[in-house]
């Protein structure tokens, strides 16, 4: 069992940023996501978007602030047991929990930190004949583009209009065989520069690009060997290797809906006015996923929310301990891997 002071669901920015303001406090985190890696919504829908409203980031790619954010916090040494859906939850007599994964991974925390932005996420699914089968023990349809090489000198279709559909063509036409992009209109709602890029591509002969066109069926016994794609009324057949339908995520609470807290419009209610705990003492829910009077859905909101929380469980956790607020900049940043980041210290030195 993964034991820990703070067990956060949810690797996106707050969540993350929650591990550097506990570790200040001395509180080890661990980590839950759904997805395989951390950075939620910014490493999985649009890694490649800047992002204008970080304080002291005029400009910021989604991506870059994720990798900068995880460079932060490597100190506090967190764990993370990615891939994996947070399912149950048990409070136990001395006040801790007891959390356990779809994969059936337990993990015991003394506080609970529900991060998990607008839930967890599951793919947008095209409605097609068969297409559970296809999505088995690699029979050719993917919804995530785990590792790239996968699809290695492989013939790919991928579906969709937005930027996820043209970044992984793009990055694709450079692994595989071929790729084929279709969508079912024939403009793009992406990049600007990802759509010229597409298009410069096609005329390269590195992308065929099929609109305004849907996939509609599969071939293949074993695994998928062609897919039907329907264009201005007429049927088309494509042979491919793997089929990659990127038509978003659809984000909802999931199983931490059935955990007692209270809800409301798909949120969780949190007290605000002190340290945005639930109604189940013990247990707190941050960023984009909690709702509150003047609720507003920024990162920045995420990163003031974490703070306060790691405040309230530390007080919860040392209580008639009074902790001294001290700034980074005077006390510097001791990691729980030994290092120590601190600010020159003035040389005195008298002039003679």
């Amino acid at each position: 069992m993964i034991e820990t002071d703070i067990l956060i669901i949810g690797a996106g920015p707050t969540g993350l940023f929650a591990v550097f303001e506990a570790g200040l406090l001395k509180l080890k985190c661990h980590i839950i996501d759904a997805l395989p890696q951390p950075g939620g919504q910014l490493a999985e829908l649009y890694p490649k978007k800047p992002i204008f409203d970080i304080p002291g980031y005029p400009e910021v790619l989604a991506g870059d602030l994720v990798t900068n954010l995880m460079e932060q916090i490597k100190q506090f040494q967190p764990g993370f047991t990615l891939g994996e859906t947070a399912e149950t939850i048990e409070k136990q007599e001395d006040g801790t929990f007891i959390v356990t994964t779809k994969e059936g991974t337990q993990h015991k925390a003394k506080a609970i930190a529900i991060a998990g932005g607008l839930g967890t996420f599951e793919p947008r699914k095209p409605l097609l004949k068969d297409i559970e089968f296809y999505e088995q023990e690699d029979r050719g349809v993917d919804y995530f583009v785990k590792d790239p090489e996968k699809y290695r000198d492989k013939n790919i279709v991928i579906a969709g209009g937005g930027d996820s559909a043209l970044d992984w063509s793009i990055f694709l036409s450079n692994v595989a065989k071929s790729v084929t992009l279709v969508h079912r209109r024939n403009e793009f709602r992406g990049a600007l520069d990802s759509v010229e890029k597409v298009q410069e591509l096609k005329s390269e002969g590195k992308i065929k690009l099929i609109t305004p066109a849907e996939v509609v069926g599969f071939k293949g016994s074993e695994r998928i060997e062609s897919l039907d794609i329907e264009i201005n009324g007429a049927r088309m057949h494509v042979e491919t290797d793997y089929f990659i339908p990127l038509f978003g995520l659809t984000p909802k609470l999931g199983p931490i809906a059935n955990w007692g807290l209270e809800i409301e419009k798909n949120a969780i209610k949190v007290n605000n006015a002190l340290d945005y705990q639930t109604n189940v003492e013990g247990i707190y829910a941050i960023g984009d996923v909690n709702t509150y009077p003047g609720k507003l859905k920024l990162i920045l909101c995420g990163f003031h929310e974490a703070t306060l929380m790691c405040q309230s469980v530390y007080n919860r956790l040392n209580p008639g301990k009074r902790y001294v607020l001290k700034y980074t900049t005077v006390s510097g940043v001791d990691g729980f891997d030994g290092t120590r980041k601190e600010a020159e210290k003035a040389v005195v030195k008298s002039i003679d």
